[in-house]
């Protein structure tokens, strides 16, 4: 018989060989090994839902497979073929949402390109006096009090 998935391939389901739960949730992370860490990181008396390694493995993929798109995207702009850390940064530092969301500093990514507005601006040179400095002329420095003790 054929167990259909709202908006997913149609899966066989036999007696004969088991499927794995990712398989079964139609993801391609592992929901296993997910549920088995999340269940790592709580107190022995609470209890983990089933669904919570599905949840998560789902949620895990959907952002992975954002990552690597934008990061495929500034790639494919400058011309190569492989995803390097640099193409991570810039591809999150340029998304809003995952910038406020990925707070991590990436090994080998460097720095985003940012110059200041007012840096780029010069300001115009007022005509007459060309020749006049404005630095202070330089004082001889004042003798300290002598002290008492």
């Amino acid at each position: 018989e054929k167990f259909a998935k709202s908006g997913k391939k149609a899966l066989k389901m036999s007696g004969d060989h088991s499927l794995s739960r990712a398989h079964r949730a139609g993801v391609h992370f592992p929901v296993g090994r997910i549920h088995r860490l999340l269940k790592s990181y709580i107190t022995k008396r609470t209890r983990c839902a089933a669904t919570a390694g599905v949840y998560l493995a789902a949620t895990m993929e959907y952002l992975a497979a954002e990552v690597l798109e934008l990061a495929g995207n500034v790639a494919k702009d400058n011309k190569t073929k492989r995803i390097t850390p640099r193409h991570l940064t810039l591809a999150i530092r340029g998304d809003e949402e995952l910038d406020a969301l990925i707070k991590a500093t990436i090994a080998g990514g460097g720095v985003i390109p940012h110059i200041d507005k007012t840096l780029l601006t010069r300001k115009p040179a007022k005509p007459g006096k060309p020749g006049k400095s404005t630095k202070r002329p330089l004082s001889a420095p004042t003798p300290a009090p002598p002290s008492e003790y």
